[in-house]
């Protein structure tokens, strides 16, 4: 597969919003490995295909109860609950972290690579993450949601 370069603030496709996947085939498969690779060579949690320059609502994020990064095709969040204040940086806004208000619970639902239909409930840090991603495929950036900023 491929190891791709992560996008950085001010490149305008972290600002669209992301198509939504129509085809199941190969092409998302190797989507998905090279979005993997790009991950685990920049050490993050979590990635959605448009940081990588790729305008589809495609998605990985770290289950840390499962100890394993998740798949996650045209997602979308179907039910929120609670609120809380955490910190969070992103692949691309290097150097920044901030505090961001997210939903405590979420419930997802989305596709596999196959494209059927999954769902996750999620809490903690996987919530978050999945939010953060997800916020990807919608053009917005935690820096849009910064409670209060730092520098790294």
């Amino acid at each position: 597969m491929a190891v791709y370069q992560v996008i950085t603030v001010g490149d305008e496709i972290l600002r669209g919003k992301a198509k939504i996947v129509t085809k199941f085939d190969d092409r998302i498969s190797k989507l998905l490995n090279s979005m993997m690779e790009t991950l685990e060579k920049e050490d993050g949690v979590g990635l959605a295909a448009p940081q990588i320059g790729i305008s589809k609502k495609v998605i990985l994020a770290f289950k840390e109860d499962e100890d394993k990064f998740i798949e996650l095709i045209n997602p979308e969040i179907i039910s929120i609950n609670g609120e809380e204040c955490g910190e969070e940086g992103c692949l691309s806004v290097p150097g920044k972290i901030g505090l961001v208000k997210r939903a405590k619970n979420i419930v997802v639902t989305g596709q596999n690579a196959k494209g059927e239909l999954i769902q996750y409930e999620a809490t903690g840090m996987f919530a978050r993450i999945l939010q953060h991603e997800i916020d990807h495929l919608n053009g917005i950036l935690f820096i849009d949601k910064i409670e209060k900023e730092d520098k790294i």
